[in-house]
């Protein structure tokens, strides 16, 4: 039990960082994650793999008047953005883990 507490410290050290996590499972997801650490607990490590676009209209306001043709074409319409891509997060169960891999520049 006390190499697992070891490896859950290890991770915690690298919260911020970009890594990749092969897991023990088949077919796409065992080709690993890459993605920056959000978060580790005894149970699971979450990774972000995709952030999302920043708003259209970063002041909350209707995206109305000189600024509406411009955003127009970028995509976005009066009163918000539509776009397909969100960000997307994965959390990977620290039994099914393989291998973790990460920079180690700087590391001690």
């Amino acid at each position: 039990m006390e190499g697992s507490c070891d490896f859950l410290h290890h991770l915690c050290d690298f919260i911020g960082e970009t890594v990749t996590i092969f897991t023990t499972s088949g077919g796409q997801s065992g080709e690993g994650f890459t993605g920056v650490v959000l978060t580790v607990n005894p149970t699971f490590v979450r990774l972000v793999t995709s952030v999302g676009p920043a708003p259209c209209c970063a002041l909350g306001n209707s995206c109305c008047g000189s600024f509406r043709s411009r955003l127009l074409n970028q995509g976005c319409l009066c009163g918000g953005c539509f776009t397909h891509t969100v960000g997307s997060v994965v959390d990977i169960p620290l039994d099914r883990i393989a291998a973790f891999v990460h920079n180690a520049v700087g590391r001690a």
